[in-house]
């Protein structure tokens, strides 16, 4: 994962600068600007342009792989036609670059952003950009944000579901899009947007899908379930000889900690679980229970009042939100990722998603009982991205770790959300919920403990909530960390 910035309109180099430099927590093996089609690498606390432009693009990288197939690199890139800056992962790398072959494009390509770059150039010569975006879109499978300009058109998309953030504003002079909200504050933006999932915006108007991800129909099939979510977290651990697992110990974690255990008996990958929680707390003893179960290490941080109050400051002005519950999620995010950044890894495989797509939350129950259930999963899906997804991605950047979410792989969520409602909740009085995937668990190998442990939220399971409540707004008024 990086960070991507970009402004059009009338402005400073320097302004640049300061959108990269509010970011670079989330790239920061390297920094790019080009400035009117003037490339670059920079150095952050050496770079001065007072020098007017009209549009730039600007990058911050975080250097993920190692392997001689595919390389991370600082962008922006460009070819004769094009200027590209991208932040994600495209899953489907060897597929379209054997595409791009066939189709005679003979450039050597090593990463993700050229693959994108020649994707679109492709499709560009044929046809005007934003159809030439729309083309290459539904051609890869992957998470991302990125912006294309060709001279004239600037295309600023983002994935399906949302996994990447991108934000977006304008005012009088410029207009402008960030990966980070704080970063467009930093050149004096206040009205500030979000991109929807799979919305494209085309020089700067709001370009909606013909049919959002949650939208489409599917015939669902269950045995497809187990071998999607294993290709799913396939692809998202390719090219890694290393990551971290986000764990509590419950189903939806120890089933990608197993999956994972899996994958690894066949290529060189090291899996190790991080595991949040107050001393005592039910996630610390069920993660404990799963990790011994799973034979896999287990590293926990103990959480503190005075570790809360020391993270709080960060936390709240990345989430840009006090709410309690929000503010207990991210802490949980923001401890687990900074123990994977302490032991040098740079991706964490997050759990996050499973229980909208599988009916986990007790509300659901009452969905369940009203026969709205699946369209409720729909809505929460689609709601998604702005509710946890920039919240999660916002705190595992503070440590400079990229978060992989394998449930949320567009095409096993356009399986599940077409199964029927009983494949999910087996009846009103169903309290464990998400039934289909803890048989499933259980049938490929969890112990019934595990796969049937009951759904506890992270900021109760984790105890965070209580020190929160308890110790920390009796004399603090965590508002005050909002910028």
């Amino acid at each position: 994962m990086c960070s991507i910035v970009g402004l059009q309109g009338n402005f400073k180099g320097n302004d640049i600068v300061k959108m990269l430099k509010a970011s670079k927590n989330r790239g920061p093996d390297s920094s790019g600007v080009c400035l009117d089609k003037i490339y670059t690498d920079i150095d952050l606390d050496e770079f001065i342009d007072d020098n007017g432009y009209e549009i730039a693009f600007g990058h911050n990288l975080l250097s993920i792989y190692d392997l001689n197939e595919r390389v991370s690199r600082t962008q922006p890139i460009s070819n004769d036609n094009l200027t590209l800056v991208f932040n994600g992962e495209i899953y489907n790398f060897r597929t379209m670059k054997n595409f791009l072959n066939k189709v005679g494009v003979e450039e050597e390509i090593t990463s993700d952003s050229e693959i994108l770059l020649y994707l679109i150039d492709f499709y560009a010569k044929k046809m005007d950009l934003l159809k030439a975006v729309q083309a290459a879109i539904r051609l890869i499978d992957g998470d991302y944000a990125f912006a294309v300009y060709d001279g004239e058109n600037l295309a600023i998309a983002r994935d399906p579901l949302g996994v990447k953030p991108l934000f977006y504003s304008q005012n009088n002079d410029i207009k402008g899009f960030a990966s980070t909200r704080q970063s467009l504050k930093e050149v004096g933006f206040t009205d500030i947007d979000t991109l929807k999932p799979e919305h494209i915006l085309y020089n700067w108007e709001d370009i909606s899908p013909s049919q959002a991800i949650y939208e489409k129909i599917f015939d669902g099939d269950v045995a497809k379930i187990d071998k999607m979510l294993r290709l799913s977290v396939i692809k998202r651990v390719e090219g890694l000889r290393e990551l971290g697992v986000i764990f509590s110990g419950g189903l939806d974690s120890s089933y990608l900690a197993l999956l994972l255990k899996e994958i690894s008996e066949n290529i060189p990958l090291k899996v190790k679980l991080y595991a949040v929680g107050a001393e005592g707390s039910k996630d610390v003893e069920a993660a404990i229970y799963a990790s011994k179960f799973l034979n896999l290490d287990l590293e926990i941080c103990e959480v503190t009042e005075d570790l809360i109050r020391e993270a709080l400051p960060d936390v709240v002005n990345a989430i840009g939100d006090d709410n309690l519950m929000k503010v207990g999620v991210g802490l949980t995010t923001y401890f687990a990722t900074k123990m994977v950044a302490e032991d040098g890894m740079k991706v964490a495989i997050s759990g996050q998603g499973a229980d909208e797509l599988f009916g986990g939350y007790k509300r659901y129950l009452k969905s369940f009982v009203n026969g709205t259930l699946n369209f409720d999963l729909r809505v929460d899906m689609s709601k998604m991205y702005h509710v946890n997804l920039e919240r999660d991605d916002a705190c595992s950047m503070l440590n400079g770790v990229e978060l992989r979410l394998p449930f949320l792989d567009k095409n096993l969520v356009e399986l599940v959300l077409n199964i029927p409602d009983n494949k999910k909740i087996v009846s009103m009085h169903d309290d464990m919920r998400k039934s289909i995937l803890r048989k499933l668990a259980f049938e490929e190998g969890l112990d019934y403990e595990i796969a049937y442990r009951p759904k506890k939220a992270a900021q109760y399971g984790t105890g965070i909530d209580k020190i929160l409540r308890k110790k920390i707004i009796k004399d603090t008024d965590i508002s005050k960390y909002l910028e």
